[in-house]
């Protein structure tokens, strides 16, 4: 054949293939997920999350050595609280020696260096299982947001470094950036899940802490997976409120999304690989259908590509292999 241009000639080898490789990853742009649950010497597995566990206090910190010393971005906090301790008015979430607040200080006393993020949301406190207070089966706004707001600023006095909402009621961004603000922290971040879908793939997570909504569904406040404009609103929403990084969640079916908020903000985006993206490849990986180790790396780099600057993932402590 006559041809002039061979684009093969650049896949020839993996030399080759790895000069011209347009996206990368590293652990130092992952955030990985971590557990908590009260008690001594807990390591709970989570059967929809093969390899995760709930840790209590003094075992996450064994955890967080292992995240330290793998060179990973951060970790971020998730409290799995006993039914006894929810109500309707998710009164523990404004408690300051909570389950989370001891933990913060404990992470932070042991790695003052290492970026530890919280999450805010009212569905691990409420007998509801809703991310905000409900009335009358409706969950409240602006009820909420009140209490988000001062739960930031608790995490804030308990060391967290970045404050990561996964709420989505309208207004937060503000109100806790002005909490925040007022109390002194003008340092600490806020990162939002700006884009936030209603979502079948959070199935695992909800069962590592058991906080499933009791009635009804999220999809009053989180977003329809049919819609983009909306994603493209609230990012655009929560970067005027004062967000200093934007989230898209879930990440594997909303690489479109990730792409499109990028394109219109100046700030990071992170995307968050969720359970359900986990515990597919997992799962396949078990029954010998896929290699796990490729299959991490071609999900890792997907999402990558499609603009996101750091990623939370289950995978931040598994090896890989790229493509």
């Amino acid at each position: 054949m006559d041809l002039i241009k061979r684009p093969r000639r650049n896949r020839k080898n993996h030399k080759t293939r790895q000069w011209i490789a347009e996206t990368d990853i590293n652990r130092g742009q992952m955030i990985y997920p971590l557990f908590v649950v009260d008690g001594n010497r807990q390591e709970q597995k989570i059967d929809a999350l093969p390899g995760q566990c709930r840790y209590s206090p003094e075992l996450i910190l064994k955890k967080c050595d292992e995240v330290m010393d793998k060179g990973v971005g951060g970790v971020v906090l998730f409290p799995a609280l006993e039914e006894h301790i929810k109500n309707s008015q998710a009164t523990e979430a404004l408690n300051p020696d909570n389950l989370l607040c001891r933990t913060v200080r404990e992470i932070k006393k042991r790695f003052p260096d290492l970026p530890l993020m919280t999450d805010v949301a009212l569905d691990p406190y409420s007998s509801d299982g809703h991310d905000g207070l409900v009335k009358d089966g409706k969950v409240l706004n602006d009820e909420t947001v009140e209490i988000l707001a001062k739960m930031s600023v608790l995490h804030a006095h308990a060391g967290a470094d970045v404050i990561a909402p996964s709420d989505m009621m309208d207004g937060r961004i503000l109100a806790i950036r002005d909490a925040l603000d007022e109390n002194g922290f003008e340092e600490v971040q806020t990162l939002s899940y700006a884009a936030k879908y209603a979502s079948a793939f959070y199935g695992p997570f909800r069962s590592a802490l058991d906080s499933a909504p009791r009635f009804g569904d999220k999809k009053t406040y989180q977003l329809n997976p049919r819609n983009t404009g909306e994603a493209l609103l609230e990012a655009e929403l929560d970067e005027d409120e004062g967000a200093d990084i934007l989230m898209v969640k879930p990440a594997l079916s909303y690489l479109d999304i990730i792409t499109q908020v990028k394109a219109q903000t100046y700030l990071p985006v992170a995307a968050y690989n969720v359970s359900g993206e986990y515990s597919m490849i997992k799962a396949a990986s078990e029954k010998g259908w896929i290699d796990e180790k490729l299959a991490i790396g071609e999900m890792l780099i997907s999402i990558k590509r499609a603009g996101a600057d750091m990623i939370f993932t289950y995978f931040a402590l598994d090896e890989y292999t790229l493509p």
